[in-house]
Protein backbone atom coordinates (compact mmCIF):
# COMPACT_ATOMS: atom_id res chain seq x y z
CA UNK A 1 0.00 0.00 0.00
CA UNK A 2 1.02 3.71 -1.24
CA UNK A 3 0.82 5.38 2.39
CA UNK A 4 2.56 2.33 4.16
CA UNK A 5 5.56 2.64 1.97
CA UNK A 6 5.83 6.38 2.07
CA UNK A 7 5.60 6.07 6.44
CA UNK A 8 7.90 3.07 6.63
CA UNK A 9 9.88 5.67 4.65
CA UNK A 10 9.87 8.20 6.91
CA UNK A 11 10.40 5.89 10.24
CA UNK A 12 13.74 5.32 8.45
CA UNK A 13 14.35 9.02 7.55
CA UNK A 14 13.62 9.90 11.41
CA UNK A 15 15.43 7.15 12.41
CA UNK A 16 18.58 8.43 10.36
CA UNK A 17 18.33 11.91 11.72
CA UNK A 18 17.98 11.09 14.94
CA UNK A 19 21.01 8.77 14.86
CA UNK A 20 23.33 11.87 13.24
CA UNK A 21 22.15 14.43 15.82
CA UNK A 22 23.07 11.70 18.63
CA UNK A 23 26.47 10.83 16.97
CA UNK A 24 27.41 14.22 16.53
CA UNK A 25 26.47 15.44 20.63
CA UNK A 26 28.36 12.12 21.64
CA UNK A 27 31.46 13.21 19.48
CA UNK A 28 34.55 13.76 21.47
CA UNK A 29 35.25 17.66 22.55
CA UNK A 30 38.35 18.59 20.76
CA UNK A 31 40.25 21.06 22.71
CA UNK A 32 42.12 22.68 19.84
CA UNK A 33 41.35 25.75 19.36
CA UNK A 34 42.54 25.76 15.26
CA UNK A 35 39.49 23.59 14.80
CA UNK A 36 36.19 25.57 15.23
CA UNK A 37 34.26 23.47 13.34
CA UNK A 38 34.85 20.68 15.46
CA UNK A 39 32.73 22.24 18.56
CA UNK A 40 28.97 21.10 18.36
CA UNK A 41 25.82 23.12 19.61
CA UNK A 42 23.88 21.38 22.08
CA UNK A 43 20.80 23.86 20.93
CA UNK A 44 21.49 23.02 17.60
CA UNK A 45 21.45 19.14 18.37
CA UNK A 46 18.31 18.77 20.82
CA UNK A 47 16.23 20.45 17.81
CA UNK A 48 17.55 18.22 15.34
CA UNK A 49 16.47 15.24 17.96
CA UNK A 50 13.10 17.11 18.67
CA UNK A 51 12.17 17.21 15.10
CA UNK A 52 13.83 13.79 14.24
CA UNK A 53 11.30 12.54 17.31
CA UNK A 54 8.30 14.65 15.71
CA UNK A 55 9.43 13.12 12.67
CA UNK A 56 9.15 9.66 13.91
CA UNK A 57 5.34 10.03 15.81
CA UNK A 58 4.02 11.69 13.14
CA UNK A 59 4.64 8.78 10.73
CA UNK A 60 4.12 6.59 13.14
CA UNK A 61 0.61 7.47 13.22
CA UNK A 62 0.16 7.50 9.86
CA UNK A 63 1.04 3.39 10.17
CA UNK A 64 -1.49 3.08 12.88
CA UNK A 65 -3.92 4.61 10.61
CA UNK A 66 -3.08 2.90 7.68
CA UNK A 67 -3.23 -0.25 9.72
CA UNK A 68 -6.89 1.04 11.24
CA UNK A 69 -8.02 1.42 7.67
CA UNK A 70 -7.31 -1.80 6.41
CA UNK A 71 -8.64 -3.32 9.50
CA UNK A 72 -12.24 -1.65 8.67
CA UNK A 73 -11.86 -2.52 5.36
CA UNK A 74 -11.41 -6.38 5.87
CA UNK A 75 -14.03 -6.17 8.11
CA UNK A 76 -16.55 -4.12 5.76
CA UNK A 77 -15.45 -7.38 2.82
CA UNK A 78 -15.57 -10.41 5.22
Amino acid sequence: MVGLDSALEGLGRAQASFDRAAGRIAQPISLAPENPQDHVSLSDEMVALMTARNDYEANLRSVQTTDKMQKTLLDLLG
